[in-house]
């Protein structure tokens, strides 16, 4: 079987080059820069005041000053300091010409028109013109954009942005057993979560998501269901891909003419995983049972829509912690265990729960990360060193 690392490049090499789109600076919250933003402003624009004071010329230090003009954000005083004189200023103002330093009033005694300086003198306290940013400077693309982005570049005077279009993707669930939330299960028959989850994981990764009606175990209904997700940049299937009987997922897929890229990996939970070329677009089929479906959401699906975006974090890093129990030998599939996270002095130290069915949601929400066992990884005690990926929240 294919290994997880092996899986992931030809899931990672489906996603076609990011389209771009332009949008206002105000609706990029999330979006991925499609090309460089380049900064149309020097911040500071001046030399700027850093403290409310004096300022004033080094030299003249300790005075006493003619206190000859004030200056505030947004309102400086126009003149040049001579010798022996000092201006009021206010954090955020331009500093006179002339002026070297700025007091803070803490440390300076006025008395009238005149200043005398009583305190510390060791630090400037002014905000060098450009010492932020410069006309010029790039954001680059690539880049998942956040709150303090977004005031980077507003900051910066870029109103408009050039961002990866929103790969859109269909979640297809299917199953005779599955019936929406809300409605009352027959016997036999169970809520759907997996959509729900998967369509949810999808938008926290950027794309535009829409859960398709839930299909039935026959070749027509699949067929419509694909019929209805036409266009999508990523169909995730859901469950139907295994090799049983009612797994009828895969062969319709193929019958519409998926060229496939693999089926099954060396994983636990998640070895039915399949994944392929469709038109277009690609397709992704991860396996029914709720954590499986999570786990192989999160390793696969998530960074395949962050490459097609074009962001340079697609695939999120591993991190490092100290094990919190001991732990037998793995087996021959990488293992990738639901547990809890704690920091400590030492670092995180990570926790698997003792219950690793594939079937309990109520673990999975309670896990912080997954720690990740490779293949025939031998027993392991507690503190050892060990890799994990975070579960965001």
């Amino acid at each position: 079987m294919l290994s997880v690392e092996d899986a992931l490049a030809l899931v990672l090499s489906l996603a076609p080059p990011p389209q771009a789109e332009t949008v206002a600076l105000a609706d990029a919250l999330g979006r991925v820069l499609a090309d460089d933003a380049v900064s149309r402003m020097t911040q500071p624009p001046f030399d700027a005041a850093a403290m409310d004071g004096y300022a004033l010329r080094a030299a003249d230090l300790p005075g006493p000053l003619d206190i000859v003009g004030e200056a505030a954000a947004g309102r400086p005083w126009g003149g040049t300091l001579a010798a022996g004189q000092a201006v009021r200023i206010f954090t955020g103002a331009p500093v006179p010409a002339g002026a070297d330093l700025v007091v803070m009033q803490e440390d300076a005694l006025r008395e009238g028109g005149r200043l005398r300086i009583t305190g510390a003198r060791g630090n400037a306290h002014i905000r060098k013109r450009g010492n932020d940013f410069a006309e010029g400077d790039r954001v680059p693309a690539g880049r998942r954009l956040g709150a303090a982005d977004l005031a980077l570049l507003a900051a910066m005077n870029v109103p408009r942005l050039s961002v990866a279009r929103r790969p859109v993707v269909a979640v297809l669930a299917g199953g005779d057993e599955l019936v929406p939330p809300g409605a009352q299960p027959a016997a036999g028959q169970i809520i759907s979560s997996n959509d729900i989850a998967v369509a949810a994981l999808a938008r926290a990764a950027g794309a535009e998501a829409r859960i398709l009606p839930l299909a039935r175990d026959t070749e027509d209904s699949l067929r419509a269901r694909f019929a209805q997700a036409q266009g999508a940049d990523l169909i995730v299937t859901i469950g139907g891909a295994s090799v049983g009987d009612h797994d009828l997922i895969g062969k319709v897929a193929q019958d519409l003419g998926m060229e496939p890229a693999f089926h099954r990996i060396a994983m636990r939970p998640g070895k039915p995983l399949m994944a392929g070329r469709l038109g277009r677009g690609a397709v992704l089929g991860l396996p029914g049972n709720p954590v499986s479906a999570i786990v192989t959401a999160v390793l696969f699906m998530q960074p395949l829509l962050r490459r097609m975006q074009g962001d340079a974090a697609a695939v999120p890093p591993v991190c490092r912690g100290v094990l919190g129990i001991d732990l037998p030998p793995e087996g021959s599939r990488q293992h990738y265990l639901r547990a809890s996270l704690a920091q400590t002095a030492q670092g995180p130290e990570i926790t698997p729960f003792a219950d690793q069915d594939s079937a309990r949601l109520t673990v999975m929400a309670a896990a912080d990360a997954l720690l990740i066992r490779p293949p025939g990884d031998p027993a392991r005690q507690r503190g050892d060193s060990v890799s994990y990926l975070p579960l965001p929240r």
